[in-house]
């Protein structure tokens, strides 16, 4: 990113300023213009989320805008719940509209829609649930295998750019435990000694390992409406040898609109490509590497290469507002879970039969490249089939 800084003086009763910048450029007229132009590298490198806090019952982890930078700029936040067998994630709720996607495992979570009765849903892996502002959630693992969820969101309104801040309801860094046991007496009509015994029984942060809790059993039917399954939901993209896409929108799933994001999971075969593209509604789009690995390029302001790097399961990298990225799978594959900044994405491509290319004239394609018609003729007769994801060449 570049900053330009003009700095005008005009000599005036009030004190000059001319200590500020070299004498060279004040001016016996009484004024100077001063100049001073900035360059700022954003690192776009994919980093792997670390661990803020856990236990026996599993761990939360987080990127960090420090090692991110990215995270601060689009005020993007992101981070993972892990949980190991009888985890559970106290109830709380965030200071930001997010999109969950359970990577790993099977679970449970419970949710509590502002003014709304709680919905206690099963979840498995490559469920997505958009996550509204003033949402109550707490997530269960009752299976041997772990069970992983990702949270990507908007932090525009949060405490802190780039960042999540969760607010536990109870627990020893919970809203409960911060009032006096007068406010708690009041406020619940309990004697004292119940005050003290829900204040200072649960000592457990954030995450705890329970015990033969009998905890509420999950509806199926609770599902509908609060989450999509994308491994198993209708393709919007299938290119045999290329890829696979499906996109979360407020069509299949209305809830992302409270949200104000859009999502999506690709699926990108082994040593195939994926065409350069943009969001062309000035999106963000943030990327999360849900398995294999694969190379990734990213081109921006004036044609500049700002990203050239192998991202592999783990990592999260994003990608700037009208910034071209394109990615190609390593033999085994590439499968990545993206939000995009607006519920309803809507991106251009620049290479593939509906690659903007196309939708040029000739004329116009031959003066642009300064070349002569037969090679603006083979130009354009390249990819007339292949659109998005293209197979590895034969």
């Amino acid at each position: 990113m570049t900053f330009t800084i003009v700095l005008l003086y005009i000599h005036h009763k009030t004190r000059p300023l001319t200590h500020l910048v070299p004498s060279s450029l004040s001016s016996r007229f009484g004024f100077f213009a001063f100049w001073v132009r900035e360059k700022m590298e954003i690192d776009l490198t994919p980093r792997l989320a670390k661990k803020v806090y856990g236990g026996d019952g599993g761990s939360y982890s987080a990127w960090s805008p420090s090692d991110l930078p990215m995270l601060r700029e689009g005020d993007i936040g992101a981070a993972k719940l892990s949980l190991e067998r009888d985890g559970f994630a106290l109830p709380s709720y965030s200071d930001s509209a997010r999109v969950a996607y359970v990577l790993q495992g099977n679970g449970v979570v419970g949710i509590v829609l502002p003014e709304k009765e709680e919905k206690v849903l099963p979840v498995k892996k490559g469920d997505a649930i958009a996550l509204p502002f003033g949402v109550i959630t707490w997530w269960y693992n009752k299976e041997d295998t772990e069970f992983v969820v990702l949270f990507l969101g908007d932090t525009k309104t949060a405490h802190k750019r780039g960042e999540f801040t969760n607010f536990y309801l109870n627990g020893s860094n919970g809203i409960f435990t911060g009032f006096s046991t007068e406010f708690v007496g009041r406020a619940w009509d309990l004697e004292e000694s119940v005050v003290k015994t829900l204040v200072g029984k649960q000592t457990g942060k954030g995450i705890v390992k329970l015990g033969g809790a009998n905890l509420p059993e999950p509806k199926k039917e609770h599902r509908d409406g609060m989450t999509l399954n994308c491994e198993e939901a209708p393709l919007d993209v299938d290119i045999k040898g290329g890829g696979r896409v499906v996109v979360l929108n407020t069509k299949n799933l209305p809830l992302v609109g409270e949200v104000g994001l859009g999502a999506d999971l690709v699926r990108l075969d082994g040593s195939a490509m994926c065409s350069p593209g943009f969001s062309c509604d000035s999106a963000l789009q943030v990327t999360y590497i849900v398995r294999g690995s694969g190379r990734v390029q990213v081109v921006g302001v004036d044609g500049k290469r700002v990203l050239e790097t192998t991202v592999t399961a783990g990592n999260l990298f994003i990608v700037p507002r009208f910034f071209v990225v394109s990615k190609i799978a390593d033999p085994e594959g590439l499968e990545w879970f993206s939000i995009i900044t607006t519920p309803n994405p809507i991106f251009t491509h620049l290479a593939g039969s509906i690659g903007a290319w196309k939708a040029l004239s000739p004329q116009v394609l031959e003066a642009s490249f300064k070349v002569d018609s037969d090679t603006e003729k083979l130009f354009r007769s390249k990819r007339t089939s292949d659109a998005i994801f293209f197979p590895p060449p034969k």
